[in-house]
């Protein structure tokens, strides 16, 4: 009589295109995103350093749209959509968000594809990058769109004037696991179309419910300075470093962790993988 896990992945073999523990769907997305993780890790400083500029640059873009449909209409929710343009653009370019970085990476590092440090220099440097490159770009916006004025200092003030509270701090969590969440999605379909669904779902739910994002929010709070609000960058600054850790809550242990959890066996497969390789390479030097 042949043992239950022999049995069990007769009938994984027999059932799916795998013996593997999971469906056939979250092994294809494991690999891909190990694969993916890992290109992001081993970048050059002048690739990541690039990346992330973009990354805020689309933002900006996004935001740009947002303050166009915000002024026309009223409607957060119809805002909210408009930004999603931005978080579409990042998708099809390449570029990365700072909370983006919380669920492929890992993968990757988990399943010895990199290394910690490699991934504590990717979020740093993405993170900074984005800044650096929504702060220009929203100079422009400034220029550009004077009538926004007025809009964009409203919706600044809006994120800033709560403070820590327990309700502020639940919209911190909840932008961070909503855009780690989205970037999971589309981690599931290479359909441009169903990319831009998400995308505009996503700021829907972020943008237009008043979700706290560090990055997004700051580069809104940027456009502010440049209309000249009596904003100063330590009342910004204080509000970054309470929102941020927030943020990575939500991303790592609402969705990152659960994640992990799932694809146990398949990050245990490929660690003894990555370990085999490893010792092949050192018995041949």
């Amino acid at each position: 009589m042949q043992p239950d896990h022999q049995q069990t992945e007769d009938k994984r073999k027999e059932l799916g295109r795998s013996d593997e523990p999971v469906e056939d769907e979250l092994v294809e997305e494991f690999e891909n995103t190990v694969m993916e993780g890992a290109d992001r890790l081993n970048r050059t400083w002048r690739a990541l350093i690039i990346t992330g500029l973009f990354g805020g640059i689309d933002v900006g873009l996004g935001i740009m749209a947002m303050l166009a449909v915000k002024d026309a209409t009223g409607s957060d929710l119809l805002a909210g959509m408009a930004f999603g343009i931005g978080l579409f653009a990042l998708r099809l370019a390449h570029s990365e968000l700072f909370t983006e970085d919380f669920l492929v990476p890992i993968n990757a590092v988990v399943a010895k594809h990199g290394t910690w440090l490699q991934l504590c220099r990717l979020w740093a440097v993405t993170l900074l990058a984005n800044l650096a490159g929504g702060w220009l770009f929203m100079w422009v916006v400034a220029a550009a769109f004077p009538r926004f004025e007025q809009l964009l200092v409203e919706t600044s003030l809006g994120y800033l004037e709560g403070g820590l509270t327990l309700e502020t701090a639940a919209l911190a969590v909840l932008a961070g696991s909503t855009i780690t969440l989205s970037t999971r999605m589309s981690q599931g379909t290479t359909n441009d179309v169903v990319t831009a669904i998400i995308s505009l779902i996503s700021g829907l739910l972020v943008v237009g419910l008043g979700m706290l994002h560090g990055a997004l929010n700051s580069i809104v709070i940027f456009g502010a300075m440049h209309q000249g609000a009596a904003i100063p960058y330590t009342d910004w600054f204080v509000w970054f470093l309470w929102v941020i850790p927030l943020n990575m809550a939500g991303g790592l242990v609402i969705i990152t962790m659960p994640r992990l959890v799932r694809t146990l066996e398949l990050i245990r497969k490929e660690r003894a993988r990555q370990d085999e390789k490893i010792a092949a390479q050192g018995l041949q030097s």
